[in-house]
């Protein structure tokens, strides 16, 4: 423990922000980028972080910056460390004082539906509305709460399964027929529908891809081919149609989750209970 309180003591909290960063990105110029400064500054950090302790952190490479292997238990460490203050800072937030803008995070399916009101159907919160199809990651406080469909939430969080989100095959309005298909990728190239594709539909049947599915809706809606959307985005086009394709459809829970270091919230619990009857009087449209 003594040990423990001398590195705590000692050792520069901010250097360490910069060796993270290196870490995280792998690159110097990732870690600059990312922190808003110079690549000078950062190589500056890092080797004040090296210097202090006495020893080499990263194997500079061609490639990059890799963590030495003989240091990649520190550097766990010291993210645990780097986020538990970061959570520190954050209940302290939630604990008291005035009103304060909740950030959430969501699919731009979501923020574009059910979501795109909350100014109006919310008032009395503050919302940031972050839309993402790649999740931001919540143990780092890059969000408060998010709404995601997912077969259940990662480690580190918790939350409830409030609907479910249906998917189906959607085509232009008024089409003849069509054996072309608009893929998935990026992000959604993880979801159920893409996994289906790769079973089933010729690559050579599809004419487009993309990693929103708001852009496939307005590929679809211009006839140039079918695309597994939700329902709710699907169904609320008058431009588009379902279509009886061998595509059985699907639901997916879905989730509002935040970090469980804010569960106990005074001042986000009232957020959550709202956005969930929110979203639970949507669940028709949603489920499809």
């Amino acid at each position: 423990m003594q040990t423990g309180l001398r590195f705590m003591h000692n050792a520069n909290w901010d250097d360490l922000r910069f060796v993270l960063a290196v870490a995280d990105n792998g690159s110097v110029s990732g870690a600059s980028r990312e922190l808003g400064v110079n690549h000078a500054t950062v190589l500056r950090r890092v080797a004040a972080f090296e210097e202090a302790h006495g020893a080499e952190v990263f194997e500079r490479t061609a490639a990059g910056y890799r963590v030495r292997p003989d240091r990649a238990r520190m550097i766990e460490a010291a993210r645990n460390a780097a986020q538990a203050v970061a959570a520190v800072g954050q209940l302290m937030k939630w604990a008291e004082g005035p009103r304060d803008v909740v950030r959430l995070t969501s699919t731009d399916t979501l923020c574009n539906t059910v979501l795109a009101d909350l100014p109006r159907t919310m008032p009395r919160h503050e919302v940031s509305l972050l839309a993402a199809n790649g999740h931001l990651d919540l143990s780092r406080l890059e969000a408060d709460v998010t709404v995601r469909p997912a077969t259940a939430l990662p480690a580190g969080m918790t939350g409830r399964a409030v609907a479910e989100l249906g998917f189906a095959t959607y085509r232009a309005r008024g089409s003849s027929g069509t054996d072309t298909w608009l893929g998935l990728t990026g992000a959604l190239g993880r979801s159920e529908p893409a996994h289906w594709m790769q079973r089933t539909v010729d690559p050579a049947t599809i004419s487009g891809r993309s990693d929103s599915f708001v852009v496939l809706r307005e590929m679809a809606s211009r006839g140039t081919g079918c695309a597994i959307l939700p329902c709710i985005l699907g169904d609320q086009d008058a431009r588009l149609e379902r279509y009886g394709s061998a595509y059985p459809g699907h639901r997916v829970p879905l989730w509002v989750g935040c970090h469980q270091d804010l569960a106990d919230s005074s001042r986000l619990a009232p957020f959550i209970d709202d956005l969930c009857s929110l979203i639970r009087s949507e669940s028709a449209a949603l489920s499809g």
